[in-house]
């Protein structure tokens, strides 16, 4: 064979080689997805990461239905005036306990935008979108980056952002994020103390995240709202133990500090206690470091025990403490809002354990709920009782308690728009569970953005209102323009920050036999009083 021939085979080799080579790479390197939402829903370390309208159940079955009633709610307003609002928050998990939590949020989300969007008439509507940032929000970056195209674009117009249901610290970087770029965020389930606006005696506000609002009372007030309760029920004298988590974590951490700033009259109970959890929905050993707390907790003489931790770690903690006998006492266990979910965790063998072989609780848990379906009727025929017993006559109607009322009449409301949508043949997976709290607070959470978008002042009827527009209403939602929520009036105060928000006690009882039983106690208010007349803010406000 001639010498340019070989050369000229061996060039062809080499450029085969390396248009192989480049194939071979662009086939590794395509983004692996799991189907097309607003844009392709990326599979990221085996969850589909990204953001969707159009009923996909990003792999949960539990939500296949509600993300359906979604996507079909959205096709009937498509070609009204309509902006868009996303609902942020994980949205695959392994644990059946926390697939139902997503059902019940969802279920909340899409109630909340049928009655946003039928309740006033008005428009804009609100066209929902599911975000899924991931197992912790540990890919929330790339879902922001989504929101904010979606926030530019025409076709989309996003208004808001809501759901964020644990307080993490990606959680804050998304929220720091969105704000930063002017779209309003309605935290509706973050607790934590970290992830909110700060407001000052002279009515002011230090915005760190400017355009964010909270409708769910923060670790702090929660925890000033039990120091009420307990003290409405001469309790506050209890022999009390602070046993938290270490594992940095938000809520965990804000939840300790509020529990450890209540000022106890009684006597001295041990020092706190401290226990390390892998992570939120990860056991690890501490099962083991239970054993040995529940242990100290025994030889001490601590009756009330208050548990700054997840509810996975609480579980855990209840049981060793029940199954380490403790000379027969009996303890109360006090967390916060994240425990509403403890009872969907719970099985028949924990209620016995929690019971014992007598049939006597050794064990209850009590927390602090953001809602609860039994609060307006239990408190308002409570107050109706003492009226008539100090004033010999029933109370007319307009001496009856707003603070109470109103709410009765939004959950109400709720009530209705289930069964309207159960008679329409609107599957959602399974009935509303409203003993979580869950669908109640983000039901709430729709209704008050659609609040704000509404109220946006307008020319022309069919003007869809800017993101900035929409954020300021926040601080103007209170007095005449108070939101009737089914957790409680919504009055916001210049920071965004629910004031004087109500919260509901609970308590988790294994009673005396079969399942135990979750009971609505009565109501503790951070101020230590119920909210005002027309739920008009002081200038005084904390």
């Amino acid at each position: 064979m001639p010498r340019w021939k070989k050369i000229l085979y061996a060039l062809l080799a080499v450029a085969a080689a390396v248009a192989g080579g480049m194939y071979a790479c662009a086939v590794i390197q395509k983004t692996d997805t799991c189907t097309e939402g607003i844009e392709a829903i990326e599979r990221i370390d085996g969850e589909c990461v990204g953001v969707d309208g159009a009923g996909y159940d990003f792999g949960t079955h539990e939500i296949q239905d509600v993300a359906k009633a979604i996507a079909s709610e959205n096709k009937r307003i498509d070609d009204q005036p309509h902006v868009t609002v996303a609902m942020m928050l994980p949205l695959q998990s392994a644990r059946p306990a926390l697939r139902r939590q997503m059902r019940s949020d969802l279920q909340g989300a899409y109630l909340g935008q049928r009655q946003a969007n039928e309740g006033e008439g008005e428009p804009p509507k609100i066209r929902l979108v599911l975000a899924n940032p991931g197992r912790d929000y540990e890919h929330q970056d790339k879902v922001v980056d989504t929101l904010l195209r979606m926030a530019d674009s025409s076709e989309h117009q996003l208004r808001a952002v809501t759901g964020f249901n644990l307080t993490l610290d990606t959680t804050e970087k998304a929220v720091r994020r969105l704000t930063e770029h002017g779209i309003p965020v309605l935290a509706s389930r973050a607790s934590g103390d970290d992830i909110a606006n700060e407001d000052r005696a002279d009515g002011m506000a230090k915005l760190r995240f400017p355009g964010l609002a909270r409708i769910i009372p923060s670790n702090g007030d929660a925890a000033k709202a039990l120091a009420d309760f307990r003290r409405e029920q001469g309790r506050e004298d209890l022999k009390t133990v602070l046993v938290y988590d270490r594992r940095p974590d938000s809520y965990n951490q804000s939840l300790a500090r509020a529990f450890n700033g209540i000022e106890e009259t009684g006597p001295p109970g041990p020092a706190a206690m401290s226990f390390e959890s892998p992570a939120i929905d990860e056991p690890g050993s501490t099962g083991n470091e239970f054993t040995l707390t529940a242990n100290n907790i025994c030889d001490s003489e601590a009756d009330t025990v208050y548990f700054a931790g997840r509810t996975l770690h609480l579980r855990i903690f209840a049981l060793k403490l029940a199954q380490v006998g403790c000379k027969d006492r009996h303890y109360t266990i006090v967390s916060g809002s994240d425990a509403a979910s403890l009872r969907q965790s719970m099985t028949r063998k924990d209620w016995d354990q929690l019971r014992g072989e007598d049939g006597k609780a050794k064990v209850t848990v009590q927390y602090a709920a953001p809602a609860h379906p039994d609060a307006w009727s239990t408190e308002l025929a409570a107050w109706t009782r003492e009226w008539e017993r100090t004033h010999d006559r029933e109370p007319a109607k307009a001496e009856l308690p707003q603070y109470l009322t109103e709410p009765e009449a939004a959950l109400d409301t709720l009530k209705k728009r289930i069964r309207t949508t159960h008679d329409e043949g609107i599957r959602l997976g399974s009935a509303p569970d409203l003993e979580d709290s869950r669908t109640m607070l983000v039901y709430d959470g729709l209704v008050t953005i659609g609040k704000a978008l509404h109220q946006v002042p307008k020319d022309d009827a069919e003007e869809v209102p800017d993101r900035k527009e929409v954020g300021q209403q926040w601080s103007l939602l209170q007095s005449r323009h108070r939101v009737p929520g089914t957790s409680g009036l919504i009055c916001l105060t210049s920071g965004g920050n629910a004031y004087d928000k109500p919260t509901a006690i609970v308590e988790l009882d294994p009673g005396r036999e079969g399942d135990g039983k979750l009971k609505f106690v009565g109501l503790g208010w951070p101020t230590g009083r119920p909210q005002p007349k027309n739920c008009v803010i002081p200038s005084s406000a904390p």
